[in-house]
């Protein structure tokens, strides 16, 4: 039996994974929803990282699923941390030392939002509803919280980390994702890991819309 453990991204929601950790659960895993301070303009990535660690304690078989933002927090838990598994979904993928301020145009991730946006038709002006909430049922979003707005101390701090920890990694991406376009997830994951997507149905916010999707893949993961 693993341990699932759900990092989410932007605001720090562990609600966002809340159609996810049932599912989990019933395949016979464990898994835990982490619940980060995102509008805490105090807490940056060093503190985000003992929030998972201290969730982890003394578990082991880890299997740490990073979302969109988590991709930052992921390194440095897995320097601490027994960590088995890594999964970015949606992810931002560090290098050594960068900040999350500073990928946005290394990576070229606005303008590979906005080139996808002009060619399927939709607006290129960054909106919530266009682009996190899209394909996420509105009997969903009726049930979640009021969203919590990401504090820019998150965005200076470097990534501190050496390299990446030599245990198996996957970079899983929703096809329908329209904030991260998966032409630019393909793009960033073979630059920076030499590694393929895999691709599900799905935007941005993929737990919420296909969590079935989701941990069939994450479970598939495990037992291979």
């Amino acid at each position: 039996m693993a341990t699932f453990v759900l990092v989410p991204g932007a605001g720090g929601v562990a609600w966002y994974w809340h159609r996810t950790v049932p599912l989990i659960r019933a395949a016979g895993h464990q898994a835990i929803a982490i619940d980060l301070p995102g509008d805490d303009r105090h807490a940056g990535l060093a503190a985000y990282a003992d929030i998972v660690i201290r969730a982890i304690a003394e578990r082991s078989e880890i299997i740490l699923v990073a979302q969109s933002l988590a991709g930052f927090t992921a390194p440095l838990v897995c320097a601490r941390a027994p960590v088995r598994m890594l999964v970015f979904v949606n992810a931002m993928i560090p290098k050594p030392g960068e900040t999350a301020g500073a990928w946005w145009s290394a990576t070229g991730a606005v303008e590979a939002r906005e080139q996808a946006a002009a060619s399927r038709g939709y607006a290129t002006e960054f909106g919530v509803g266009t682009y996190f909430l899209h394909d996420v049922p509105q009997d969903v979003l009726r049930t979640g919280p009021e969203p919590r707005e990401e504090a820019e101390t998150v965005f200076g701090e470097p990534c501190r980390f050496a390299r990446w920890p030599d245990i198996p990694i996957h970079v899983l991406a929703g096809r329908d994702d329209r904030f991260f376009p998966i032409k630019f997830q393909r793009r960033v994951a073979r630059e920076r890991f030499g590694k393929e997507v895999e691709e599900i149905p799905g935007g941005h916010l993929v737990a919420l819309s296909n969590p079935e999707g989701l941990t069939e893949r994450l479970v598939a993961y495990e037992r291979d």
